[in-house]
């Protein structure tokens, strides 16, 4: 984790940037633009350089690592596959669990507000799980390296209450299940995040991957029947948000990353019980 733990400080390369990142070498204060990603945490500018002389790392020492420092993103991956597969090993536990917690207006609007949790937790076949899973995989390391682990868990439950809060507002009133609002907003918190970096050539191209891939998953409603394309939008929206109030909170901002990201859940949820 590379988040500074002194005052609010700025940028070494660019005084006028205030930033809560800081090397996880060298220790100096960067911005988002200076900062470069690592095994582990960020880099700044002089200790990414390679060295003259290379050495070969173990790639199983990599991914322990990357475990290690990420432990959220695999917990999450781990939680969403096991209740898949208990429901499938056991069709009585899987009907149990959809009709206990998938999303439904009706009966949110009856009290069972928990529903608005527990769908993002829930999949409605083996396709889903996988694309949602291996979309956490690819995104969630990232984000919880840059923002830490607790406010990468806020985020993700924020990003899915509001994909909820939109879908519950959009009138729908068939159930919905699954971990979709939570993933875009993931992709919306990285979008936000490398939309500072877009004047770097590496910055540029994170970015135009991540517009390119959000439109194809933005419009795979036209294409797929019974997609649920308004939490999609809503965790995008989420994500976006938060990551965008995050870049401008000062140092030491932990705290507050995590206070933000609730206080967005409890407007999402405010929505769903008052709209």
């Amino acid at each position: 984790m590379s988040s500074s733990q002194g005052q609010a400080t700025v940028c070494y390369r660019h005084p006028d940037r205030a930033t809560r990142l800081a090397c996880s070498e060298c220790g100096k204060p960067i911005c988002v633009e200076c900062s470069h990603d690592a095994a582990v945490g960020q880099k700044c500018p002089e200790c990414s350089r390679p060295e003259g002389r290379h050495r070969v790392v173990d790639a199983r020492s990599l991914h322990h690592v990357d475990r290690a420092s990420t432990p959220v993103t695999y917990a999450l991956i781990a939680i969403n596959v096991v209740i898949f597969l208990a429901g499938r090993i056991d069709d009585s536990l899987g009907n149990r669990l959809f009709l206990d917690g998938a999303q439904h207006p009706f009966l949110i609007d009856a009290g069972e507000w928990w529903r608005v949790f527990t769908a993002m937790f829930l999949h409605g076949g083996i396709t889903h799980v996988l694309f949602n899973m291996w979309a956490l995989y690819l995104f969630g390391p990232s984000l919880e390296r840059r923002f830490g682990s607790v406010s990468m868990a806020s985020l993700y439950l924020a990003a899915g209450v509001g994909g909820g809060a939109l879908y519950h507002a959009a009138g729908r009133t068939a159930f919905a299940v699954g971990a979709s609002g939570a993933i875009f907003g993931l992709m919306g918190a990285l979008l936000a995040a490398s939309y500072r970096q877009r004047h770097t050539a590496a910055g540029r191209a994170v970015f135009g991957q991540l517009v390119l891939l959000l439109g194809i998953n933005l419009a795979l409603p036209l294409l797929v029947p019974n997609v649920a394309w308004e939490a999609h939008l809503g965790g995008l929206i989420a994500g976006l948000v938060i990551a965008a109030a995050w870049d401008r909170l000062p140092v030491p901002a932990a705290s507050r990353r995590t206070a933000l990201a609730t206080a967005v859940a409890i407007a999402a949820m405010l929505i769903v019980f008052l709209v």
